[in-house]
């Protein structure tokens, strides 16, 4: 039998788990590592959902462990399975299992993609923050639009109690308080449920598919931190992002995912440079030449975008796209430009408990604030730090409506965002034998 660690990050670590090594005697899962998001270590991989062979559940440790579980354990294999890093970053944490004497693995599609009965049609990325919620909203209308009943299945953020958490599906902003959602979870199911677009999600993705395919014509694989699938496919649309021109052939598994690709949009193209532009066109051609190529920009949407001109404003921005990302920036910042803001407040001196640690950990960040909430207390800092913040405007960004999970002093303006292709072909064209 062989001692196995998973490195994850409270995704697809538990689903490489679910499908690859659940009830499977070959194997002994001694420990999950986690990085990425704070404070999900610590806790266990509940016996409940972990199989037969699991009945005391499977430990969770941070990443910063990794040697000395390896040494402990005589683990003779570790399997990577987080998304969103630099190649570079990858074959450090290669090196650094086999020196402590394992052998380093990722798991690919083959190994743990599981199929549906329905139509499927997936939304990734090679980056976080390109664009892929939008993209995935619009396709989702389309197919409404022809008289498909849709089910939206979003990758995992299991970060509360995992065995409630198994299967969850959201319709209402009900299911959201239900569910107890945090701000990363709100960002991506709200913009569907708002648009009449039920959403799946949770721990267990077999048992999800099953449950999405009793009342879906069509599932729509909504992928998150840029991951591949957890399903088999009929279209795999792959979105990139232009503003970090390069990233496609450069981050994993987003290179994945730009060479398995369908369909490749090219998003932001508005804003833009014409050599980012061509650049990311240039890579798709090079390596993946049977994909179709769809141009998009991205703009703006803001209500009474004026009350920004010549205002001191603070910016909030998606939190995942400027950290995981790596952005400096989004429509926030694109919006306050644009309409003229007097200034933009750098939020770092006024940041508290885990948000200063963010700025920190992610120190290419500086006038804007990212939208973290991955629980309760983080909520609470976040909130903190915008009223200690001498502004007249705080234009937000996130995908939500940030006032139903905060309560602040300061007025708060929205600033949405949505795709727009341009040209042919569009998703319209390569959604039709859907």
């Amino acid at each position: 039998m062989k001692k196995v660690i998973i490195m994850g990050a409270a995704g697809r670590d538990f689903h490489n788990f679910n499908t690859y090594f659940r009830d499977n005697p070959n194997f002994q899962v001694v420990a999950f590592t986690a990085t990425q998001i704070p404070d999900i270590d610590g806790r266990k991989y509940p016996a409940a959902l972990a199989g037969k062979l699991y009945s005391d559940g499977i430990p969770i440790y941070a990443e910063d462990q990794l040697d000395a579980l390896i040494r402990k354990h005589n683990v003779t294999k570790v399997y990577l399975s987080y998304s969103d890093l630099a190649h570079e970053y990858v074959m450090h944490k290669a090196s650094q299992v086999q020196a402590a004497g394992a052998t380093f693995v990722l798991l690919g599609p083959a190994d743990t993609m599981v199929k549906s009965k329905r139509p499927l049609v997936s939304v990734c990325a090679v980056r976080t923050g390109c664009g892929k919620s939008q993209t995935s909203r619009k396709v989702a209308l389309i197919l409404k639009k022809k008289g498909r009943s849709v089910a939206a299945i979003r990758h995992p953020m299991p970060y509360g109690d995992l065995v409630k958490q198994k299967v969850q599906r959201f319709a209402t902003y009900a299911d959201l308080d239900k569910h107890e959602c945090t701000i990363e979870e709100r960002e991506e199911y709200e913009p569907h449920i708002d648009k009449g677009i039920i959403v799946y999600a949770g721990v267990d993705y077999g048992a999800i598919l099953r449950q999405a395919e009793k009342e879906a014509d069509v599932i729509l694989w909504d992928g998150g931190n840029n991951d591949f699938p957890f399903y088999k496919s009929d279209l795999e649309i792959v979105v990139a992002d232009p503003h970090r021109a390069g990233h496609e052939l450069t981050y994993y598994p987003g290179e994945t995912n730009f060479r398995r690709a369908d369909v490749i949009v090219v998003n932001k193209m508005d804003t833009a440079t014409p050599e980012g532009i061509e650049t990311v066109l240039a890579n798709a051609r090079k390596v993946n030449p049977k994909a179709k190529i769809i141009k998009a920009n991205s703009p703006t949407i803001v209500k009474d975008g004026e009350r920004i001109r010549g205002k001191r404003v603070l910016v909030i921005e998606d939190g995942p796209t400027l950290t995981h990302g790596g952005m400096k920036y989004g429509a926030g910042i694109v919006a306050a430009k644009k309409y003229g803001a007097a200034e933009i407040i750098d939020p770092r001196p006024f940041a508290v408990g885990s948000i200063k640690k963010t700025f920190e950990k992610y120190n290419h960040l500086d006038v804007v604030l990212p939208a973290m909430g991955y629980g309760d207390k983080q909520t609470r800092e976040l909130a903190k730090t915008i009223e200690a913040i001498d502004c007249d405007l705080v234009v937000s960004a996130t995908p939500i409506d940030i006032t139903r999970v905060i309560q602040v002093s300061k007025p708060i303006l929205r600033v949405g965002y949505e795709l727009e292709e341009v040209g042919s072909p569009t998703l319209k064209d390569v959604l039709k034998k859907f």
